[in-house]
């Protein structure tokens, strides 16, 4: 097979966008022909299965992939503000490349700069928050933005977007991470908001920039947020509900988690499995998130 004249970013980035290739799944690729993202290309079916979790769908799927028509896309999405970051750029959040499963290619859409990182805080919840889980939600947000930290939520309606909204509110830096793409924003009811993020902070997905969601993007989403997340506080949440994934993602990833000592059943496992439960006197609570 002739070589392929493609640069290796566009082959990287085509790779991981591939829905059955996850990121155990790319790094096993990545180890089995050294590095080189050629080889991949150019392996035949036989080739690809010889590789740990790629059987004969798979393989089939990766012969089918064209990254000529991605390094097109690539160019697109730049003159539509989109960062398309791999795993390996120098300018990576390298809190996100710690954990063990990192996107192995990350798209940001928005002003903010990964590579000046300080201090951040996830803040997730129930999408139909309690008055007091709401009222904790801003106030807590707003002074964490006014203290410099970067706000990280998945922009869901309730608590995600009153985390982001009294971020910005607070002129400060908050990131939304997506389960759709970055040009595809869901829910619809907070595209508003999202255009207001953008211009101080980003959105963030590792899908497609045009993909729509769907039920595993939204929970896969959730350990990004914990990823990018030094902390993650869980304001309010049922025993079911999204925010315990996120809540789930943080631990297995060595984050510390927080929570309110409120009656949700979500906060009560929380604070059972051994999440630290904050005051709700935001005075005390602020110092042990900023520590």
């Amino acid at each position: 097979m002739k070589p392929i004249d493609v640069d290796a970013r566009a082959q990287w980035i085509a790779l991981s966008l591939s829905p059955h290739i996850g990121a155990k799944t790319f790094s096993n690729l990545l180890r089995h022909f050294d590095g080189d993202l050629s080889a991949v290309f150019s392996a035949t079916a036989t080739d690809l299965r010889a590789v740990p979790g790629i059987g004969r769908k798979i393989a089939s799927d990766i012969l089918g992939i064209d990254p000529k028509r991605v390094a097109r896309e690539i160019i697109e999405w730049e003159g539509q503000g989109i960062r398309t970051l791999t795993s390996d750029d120098d300018c990576y959040p390298q809190a996100l490349r710690d954990i063990a499963d990192c996107p192995p290619a990350l798209f940001l859409r928005g002003a903010w700069q990964p590579e000046s990182q300080g201090r951040s805080i996830g803040i997730v919840g129930t999408r139909a928050p309690s008055q007091v889980a709401k009222i904790l939600t801003l106030q807590l947000s707003t002074r964490l933005a006014r203290a410099g930290c970067l706000i990280v939520s998945g922009l869901a309606l309730g608590t995600d977007a009153a985390a982001h909204a009294a971020a910005l509110e607070a002129g400060g830096e908050t990131i939304a991470v997506l389960g759709s793409g970055v040009l595809n924003v869901y829910p619809a009811r907070n595209r508003r908001m999202a255009a207001r993020i953008v211009e101080s902070g980003a959105l963030a997905s590792e899908a497609h920039p045009r993909l729509a969601p769907n039920a595993q993007r939204l929970v896969s989403r959730n350990r990004i947020i914990s990823g990018l997340s030094q902390a993650v506080v869980v304001v309010e949440s049922a025993i079911d509900g999204g925010a315990m994934h996120t809540a789930r993602f943080a631990l297995s990833q060595g984050r510390k988690v927080y929570t309110f000592r409120l009656p949700a059943s979500g906060n009560q496992q929380l604070a059972r499995d051994g999440a630290a439960v904050l005051p709700s006197d935001l005075d005390k609570a602020i110092p042990y998130l900023l520590r």
